[in-house]
């Protein structure tokens, strides 16, 4: 089974709004055994979406169109899927009526007259009920064709309860045996992580390796498929224990979790604290950390020292340091995270301090350079490192390193 998204918005098109709809549907098909041939991403245009339905056909059995549903003039999916296949558009009264007594009890007002166009519905199509909002999907078979078209939604909240709600019905086109793993790796770049792993995937189409880099961390995608689950799983796990052997506590993550979500959990079971200083980060740490749902167990306080004056008032950090070597620099580094320990009365504390750019940097302090530290009660240690990338590359960079050298401590 080959699949074919197509997402439909003329913002998408633009640099103000990116289609991550294809990216999660993807990474669900897959799940299901289902191969993603193409994505396409489409302007609010009847005639452009009818182009690439067409375009698709004979190309695969399966193709999923995520937006264009809506009641506005320029909400074109209904009649682009017309258009391609054929069909004719036909008024269904019963989903008229439910569409309009959903509006008012989402709203609590009457329905415009508008959301009669969510009504139309081309030949032959089923109806997937919107749990969330108002437009409902459409799930089409086509008669004398190996080929189904599902239409979703464009709010992820109101595709997702209706992929989910298809589940079984899309497991059943994809392969019966898949079993799919993912591992995170910290500490190594995507170059040396393929040095290490190339001996053993190169050549090798079953199980298959994907690897993914990003400022968070490089990430292993292996996908088995077999006669039976037990034989994919066997050939996934022998993947994953070549792999240990050669990435050894590189390897964070065999369950495709976050790092903040293992070293929260890593805290939890030692009974340990934390509390964390930033500077260039911004409060991306802090942000990372109680992104996960109970890191009040372990995390104590974030503090954002942007300027000296607060370095020194909140954190300690001495005067004569910061005049002598700059707030981006080895000592200031060392009390930030002392201080921030001290403060919070916790195990452990991080300072992170250096330049995000895209200006600030001089020769000898260029943008990218971070000093992160970790404190504990035995002593501190300062990493010295120069990342590459925009602001917001930096940031993440520096706040995965600092969390990663709090793993490999607690490890």
């Amino acid at each position: 089974m080959i699949a074919h998204i197509i997402a439909v918005g003329s913002e998408l098109l633009t640099p103000y709004r990116q289609d991550t709809n294809s990216r999660e549907i993807a990474r669900i098909l897959m799940d299901m055994g289902i191969k993603v041939g193409s994505i396409s991403v489409v302007p609010d245009n009847d005639e452009e979406i009818a182009r690439v339905i067409k375009s698709a056909l004979g190309r695969g059995q399966l193709i999923i169109i995520t937006g264009g549903l809506g009641p506005t003039a320029d909400d074109r999916t209904r009649e682009g899927i017309s258009k391609a296949l054929k069909l004719n558009l036909e008024f269904n009264e019963e989903i008229h009526q439910w569409i309009k007594e959903r509006f008012r009890q989402l709203t609590k007002k009457e329905p415009p007259d508008n959301l009669a166009r969510m009504a139309f519905v081309p030949q032959g199509a089923e109806i997937i009920h919107n749990t969330v909002g108002t437009a409902p999907g459409l799930w089409l078979e086509v008669e004398g064709k190996d080929l189904r078209v599902l239409a979703l939604p464009g709010p992820p909240a109101e595709w997702r309860p209706m992929l989910e709600a298809l589940k079984d019905r899309l497991k059943s086109l994809g392969k019966k045996n898949i079993v799919r793993r993912v591992l995170r790796i910290a500490g190594l770049r995507e170059a040396e992580v393929e040095d290490r792993i190339s001996p053993f995937i190169t050549g090798v189409k079953n199980p298959s390796v994907i690897i993914l880099a990003s400022p968070e961390d490089v990430q292993l995608h292996i996908l088995a498929t077999s006669k039976d689950l037990e034989e994919a799983g066997a050939l996934v796990n022998s993947m994953v224990e070549k792999f240990r052997e050669v990435l050894g506590d590189n390897i964070y993550s065999f369950e495709d979790e976050p790092l903040e979500k293992v070293v929260g959990d890593l805290l939890r079971q030692k009974g340990k604290t934390l509390a964390v200083a930033e500077s260039c980060s911004g409060g991306l740490l802090s942000h990372r950390i109680t992104n996960i749902p109970g890191s009040s167990d372990y995390f104590l306080l974030g503090t954002i020292t942007y300027s000296n004056e607060a370095k020194v008032k909140v954190l300690g950090v001495n005067p004569r340091d910061l005049e002598e070597h700059g707030a981006v620099s080895e000592p200031v580094a060392k009390q930030m995270a002392e201080g921030v320990r001290k403060l919070a009365g916790s195990d452990f504390g991080i300072g992170i301090t250096g330049i995000a750019g895209p200006g600030g940097g001089t020769p000898e302090k260029p943008v990218g350079l971070v000093y992160i530290a970790l404190s504990w009660e035995g002593g501190t240690e300062v990493h010295r490192k120069r990342f590459s990338g925009n602001r917001l590359q930096i940031k993440t960079y520096s706040t995965s390193h600092a969390l990663d050298m709090l793993r490999r401590r607690l490890i």
